[in-house]
């Protein structure tokens, strides 16, 4: 068998990963002309740093993340609303981890050369279409960025994991238009700032509507600074009447624009201005997302990680729920008898429950909470458990990990 992969993202690389460790051959096809330290925060969850683990990848993650050990919730204010240890502290055997995305990208990438080797990923080819027949799938890649000559490639399945706007999705929904936005425009930066208390640690302030996110994403120096995470979430518009702009996608934004909403958060013990007009890049996001989809696979091609089901980034879950379809797609395909069962196998597991996920955080993540008590309580509060006990608090939390996979744990022997 050998598998071609469209897309190097978080999702194409586990993807390569997990199949080289299963004796499956593959190879990935890219469009940008090389993978780059790009991008911002990521959050990655136990059930898919367990994933990780088991390719031997946690010795990498040390060097260039951050294991993240407690996370607070508040309300926009900065009244404390939820607090819960995280990762190896909240009893899982692997860590959650916070991270740049785009170091996290190249360390995949790194782990997927030296492990498949030099020609594993074909940069500057972007996937233009394919075709099947009864012996396998042939694609043709074009050149990305310079109108060179197309490759074309031939193997037994074909993984699309291009992302949101995926030319193997489009291929097959052609009439399925643009992403939906809820009117939330996403506000996003890094940069070095002094850490926030121990340097291990996430604040989350505000509900659905209006949130603030803080977490460092590389480990602290040993000046005190730290690669520090935030966005900022604010719905501005009525999405009926006011679609996104279609380039509206990694846009950099002046910090006018940003400002006068991040001044509406407070994170005790830190200054959130001073970070964000340190910032030297703040990127503007729409929060999109697509309707789940009635099938992934067609023959042998199938969808996978944003292709298939792109999601808010609400609960820290995107990226996770894009490493378990790598685990789940490596183990149908080295499993079932033909490449073909092999993809109804792994839709037919991971198709649900990432539509689950994604109806969910349509309607909000664990930090629902801060929008109970938000709604409870606007002017703010003496005794958090005056306007919700800590039980109903605790239920919406765990609720959303319990829906999303990464509420099982394994108790650490004390």
């Amino acid at each position: 068998m050998r598998v071609l992969i469209a897309g190097a993202g978080i999702g194409g690389l586990t993807t390569a990963l997990m199949l080289h460790e299963r004796g499956i051959p593959c190879q990935i096809w890219e469009a940008a002309r090389e993978v780059r330290e790009v991008g911002v925060g990521i959050n990655i969850l136990p059930h898919a740093i367990r994933e990780f683990d088991a390719l031997g990848l946690l010795d990498a993650l040390d060097r260039i993340a951050v294991r993240t050990s407690h996370l607070y919730y508040y309300t926009r204010n900065g009244q404390l609303v939820w607090d819960e240890p995280r990762g190896m502290l909240a009893g899982h055997e692997v860590p959650q981890f916070s991270s740049h995305r785009g170091r996290l990208q190249k360390t995949l990438h790194d782990a997927v050369i030296a492990r498949l080797g030099p020609d594993a990923v074909r940069c500057g080819r972007r996937l233009a279409g394919f075709v099947q027949d009864e012996g396998g799938v042939t694609a043709q890649f074009t050149d990305a960025t310079e109108g060179g000559p197309s490759e074309i490639a031939r193997g037994d399945v074909l993984i699309c994991a291009d992302g949101i706007h995926s030319t193997g999705r489009r291929h097959f929904y052609p009439d399925e238009g643009a992403p939906s936005w809820n009117g939330v425009s996403m506000w996003r930066g890094a940069t070095m700032a002094p850490a926030w208390q121990n340097g291990t640690v996430m604040a989350i302030g505000g509900g659905f509507g209006a949130k603030l996110v803080l977490y460092p994403i590389a480990p602290r120096q040993s000046d005190g600074q730290q690669l520090m995470n935030w966005v900022v979430n604010v719905r501005t518009k009525d999405p009926a009447v006011s679609p996104p702009p279609p380039d509206n996608w990694s846009r950099k934004v002046a910090l006018a624009t940003v400002l006068p909403h991040a001044r509406r958060f407070r994170v005790p013990g830190y200054d959130i201005e001073a970070l964000i007009r340190a910032t030297p890049e703040i990127f503007e996001y729409p929060m999109a997302d697509r309707d789940p989809l009635p099938r992934w696979t067609f023959g042998r091609v199938t969808l996978l990680g944003d292709a298939a089901h792109p999601m808010y980034p609400v609960g820290s879950n995107g990226a996770s729920q894009a490493v378990l379809d790598a685990r789940c797609l490596a183990d149908a395909l080295k499993t079932q008898p033909h490449p073909r069962a092999g993809l109804w196998a792994y839709e037919a597991q991971r198709r649900p429950a990432t539509a689950q996920v994604v109806a969910q955080n349509r309607k909000g993540g664990p930090e629902a909470v801060i929008d109970a008590v938000e709604k409870l309580a606007p002017a703010g509060f003496d005794d958090i458990d005056q306007v919700l006990p800590h039980a109903d608090r605790e239920a919406l939390v765990k609720g959303y990990a319990q829906m999303a996979g990464f509420s099982d744990v394994k108790r650490i022997e004390v």
